[in-house]
């Protein structure tokens, strides 16, 4: 059969079911400890759960669950206010990861947790390695950095909408093409990272220019750009180049590992 990947962003995954199990118990943004272990259980059942469901839509011949490191990546050390105030995963969730990537070894569907760099960085670069095979690359998340990769042979799916998150819906959305996106950040910005981008460049003005000069190189090479512009973009050209590598997912990783080592059962009886 012809090999396909997914790569499941397993803490993108696993917070969200998390988030929906916790939601209907908080009090004072607290739980008490009878209710901590049943919405860990029902956590636990619902990524298993979907799990198989995944397995069971996309029939993937290998599969891969990738998790972030445990200490803050390198790109809180070039720029420590990266994700600045973003909701830390309870200390009760964390000690649960274990018990749920033995679940998901049930499926043949091994975990793989970083040292050093984050998921995003890890997923690009298998998704890369394999694509460049020519071979199929479907990564399950709803992380928006992971648009930059689309192409033929990498696909973007969102499990919980139940939609592949493809070019059309780029050009909806950001109105401007996938390998246009860390550009188009860069210069707006990124919330979600507390990336601050560009002051008073909006998603329009992001998008028209990229549309006029292609990329971010390009607009700061021109000559025939506004004043106001201009001098926006050339005010600290070497925090845009920062907020631009942060941006930018690793696609170099050493992985210390063969894709025959994810391969699914079901899939080497078929070969």
């Amino acid at each position: 059969m012809p090999l396909h990947l997914i790569l499941i962003d397993a803490l993108n995954l696993i917070r969200r079911i998390y988030a929906v199990q916790e939601r209907p118990f908080l009090l004072n943004n607290e739980l008490a400890e009878n209710t901590k272990r049943q919405v860990l259980f029902n956590t636990q059942q619902g990524c298993v759960s979907a799990l198989g469901k995944m397995l069971e839509q996309h029939q993937p011949s290998h599969a891969l669950a990738v998790f972030d490191s445990i200490a803050p990546c390198w790109r809180y050390q070039l720029f420590p206010d990266y994700k600045k105030g973003r909701k830390k995963m309870p200390q009760h969730l964390a000690d649960k990861l274990s018990d749920i990537q033995d679940e998901f070894m049930r499926f043949s569907v091994d975990s793989l947790v970083s040292e050093a760099d984050e998921a995003d960085d890890l997923i690009a670069t298998l998704a890369v390695k394999v694509a460049l095979r020519g071979q199929n690359v479907t990564i399950v998340s709803t992380d928006k950095s992971f648009l930059s990769l689309l192409g033929p042979n990498i696909k973007v799916y969102d499990y919980f909408n139940r939609r592949y998150l493809d070019e059309t819906y780029v050009r909806e959305k950001f109105k401007v093409k996938p390998e246009q996106l860390v550009d188009f950040w860069t210069l707006t910005g990124d919330s979600t990272n507390k990336i601050p981008g560009v002051a008073g460049i909006g998603q329009i003005t992001a998008s028209a220019l990229l549309s006029q000069y292609d990329s971010l190189a390009a607009l700061l090479n021109a000559k025939d750009l506004k004043q106001s512009v201009m001098t926006k973009l050339h005010e600290d050209v070497d925090q845009l180049k920062l907020y631009r590598q942060l941006l930018t997912l690793k696609q170099d990783i050493p992985l210390g590992f063969n894709l025959k080592d994810l391969r699914l059962p079901l899939a080497s009886e078929s070969e």
